[in-house]
């Protein structure tokens, strides 16, 4: 069969697996490899180099620099200090959460920004009085339009960069994405400032966030913890837990103050029933519960998959909630070196997000264990095993076939009609599947459009990625999309009807802005 034809057909099963959502991405993506290979598409290099791109080293290096961010309370402390001085009416918070989540996203991407802010979002909406589901939408979607601030907002600005220069052009610079995302974070912010109130329900959720200065003052009560005693801080913090049946430390005498058998942690109450057990102490038995206090990672440890307790609320969500923790400093310096190698270009962006991961491990920011961990390997999986695709597009001639079919059937339109024929798909497609895949499906064709009408490729690459951003649609679009839906009460078709606007934003942007910045002519 000809590679073109086996090529498309392995596209559109591709396709069919993502939209049907019962196939795990990496699988789907892993697949694609496999295919391409044992039909002959690609030899096997070709087909497994995806896993050895310098782009798929990069993504991974920036969740764990995410992770630091995070587990450090940078990301905590930067939100209390903005959202504490935009006090409680309804649009000085939408704008200043925006702006927040938008400069969050352009450092360590959508998700990270979105997972790491929604807590705190949900707590303020709840003391301004304020639905959250008013409040958590404009969250994800200013967080999607950051993400075309800097070339660290999301896998696609670097994969489209990468994909511009193997094209025969140029690299985009690190802070050149500014051009177009600052007027898009702009746009976004008018659009759910004036359209949100109306477009957005107003839904109770179901589930909320933990309030960090609330579960304080509850488990103060609960145990009789004297006010003057400190519970989380930067470096320590405290565990609730419970005692199930069959644990280990049934029967042991426990009283406040003591230390715990391994002796890392200290019980500050016990209670039984509702009530507070005496400093005297008793024997533990199945439903006690327990407050234990030491340092978050002896918390972690000693909480984490036991058989011996089951603990309420995980130390180490609490402990992102704790502003400026343990590492912060160590944190920021390595983020500003990392920033300042990118924005410079002194090293290869790889070697950039590297160096800075390999430093957060080294300077004990982030241990090995929760750097493996804070990488989205479904990311990484999807972009290395997608990447092959790409290349048969190009070396089958089945993006240069359907490039030059649009050239035809677009006749003499101009590259604006061009340009517009690609965003529509882009964004039609990433609606339904992942917009790094949409993004890696659709630029093989952009690249070869460019190249049949003898235009420049860099208004097709940025306006690709500010396509892929345009994920509006439904709650699957993006993971951040989907984030917010439980604690903002949400359903399917809400997500649309903001989203409407704004990809009507997106589209104008991408199809007669950016062409003002990165002109047709080469």
């Amino acid at each position: 069969m000809d590679p073109i034809v086996l090529t498309l057909v392995i596209l559109v099963l591709a396709v069919v697996a993502f939209i049907s959502n019962r196939i795990p991405l990496g699988i789907i993506s892993i697949g694609v490899a496999l295919a391409l290979y044992l039909t002959g598409v690609l030899d096997l290099n070709q087909a497994l180099a995806g896993f050895g791109d310098p782009t798929v080293l990069f993504i991974a290096s920036l969740f764990v620099v995410s992770e630091s961010l995070e587990s450090t309370g940078i990301v905590a402390w930067a939100g209390q200090q903005v959202v504490s001085r935009a006090g409680t009416k309804r649009v000085p918070l939408l704008l200043t959460i925006g702006v927040l989540v938008a400069v969050v996203t352009a450092v360590i991407s959508v998700n990270g920004a979105v997972a790491s802010l929604l807590p705190l979002v949900v707590v303020v909406a709840a003391r301004a009085r304020i639905t959250p589901s008013q409040m958590l939408i404009p969250l994800a979607f200013s967080a999607h339009a950051g993400s075309m601030l800097a070339l660290t907002g999301t896998p696609v600005n670097i994969i489209v960069s990468e994909l511009a220069e193997d094209a025969g052009a140029r690299r985009f610079g690190f802070f050149e994405f500014t051009l177009v995302g600052l007027p898009l974070v702009i746009g976004t912010l008018a659009i759910i400032v004036l359209l949100g109130a109306k477009l957005l329900p107003r839904r109770a959720a179901k589930t909320a966030p933990v309030d960090l200065e609330r579960l304080a003052a509850t488990l103060r009560a609960d145990y009789e913890i004297a006010a003057d005693r400190t519970l989380m801080t930067a470096g320590e913090g405290v565990a609730e837990v419970v005692i199930p049946p069959r644990s280990p430390l049934i029967d042991l005498h426990v009283f406040p103050g003591m230390c715990t058998p391994s002796g890392d942690l200290v019980i500050l109450g016990v209670r039984r029933g509702g009530e507070t057990l005496e400093e005297s102490g008793a024997d533990l038995r199945a439903g006690d519960a327990l407050l234990l206090s030491g340092t978050w990672d002896d918390l972690h440890r000693h909480t984490e998959s036991s058989n011996e307790v089951l603990v309420v609320d995980q130390p180490s969500t609490l402990r992102r909630s704790v502003p400026l923790g343990a590492g912060a400093k160590r944190a920021a310096v390595i983020l500003a070196a990392m920033i300042v190698l990118l924005a410079t270009g002194i090293v290869p962006a790889a070697v950039a997000g590297m160096l800075a991961a390999v430093a957060l491990v080294l300077t004990r920011v982030v241990t090995v264990t929760r750097a493996y961990r804070a990488i989205s390997w479904t990311t990484v999986v999807l972009v290395a095993g997608m990447i092959p695709m790409s290349t048969a597009f190009q070396t089958t001639g089945a993006a240069a076939l359907i490039a030059d079919g649009l050239g035809s059937w677009l006749g003499g339109a101009g590259p604006h009609a061009a340009l517009a024929v690609i965003v529509l798909i882009t964004l039609v497609l990433g609606q339904l599947i992942s917009n790094t895949a949409t993004v890696l499906i659709v630029a093989p064709v952009a690249v070869a459009l460019a190249s049949t009408m003898h235009l420049s490729v860099l208004p097709f690459m940025m306006a690709l990625t500010v396509a892929g951003a345009a994920s509006l649609f439904t709650p699957v679009a993006t993971p951040a999309n989907l984030m917010v839906m439980e604690p903002g009460g949400y359903r399917f078709g809400d997500y649309a009807r903001l989203g409407a606007p704004l990809a009507v934003l997106y589209f104008a942007i991408a199809v007669f802005y950016v062409p003002l910045i990165w002109p047709f002519t080469t």
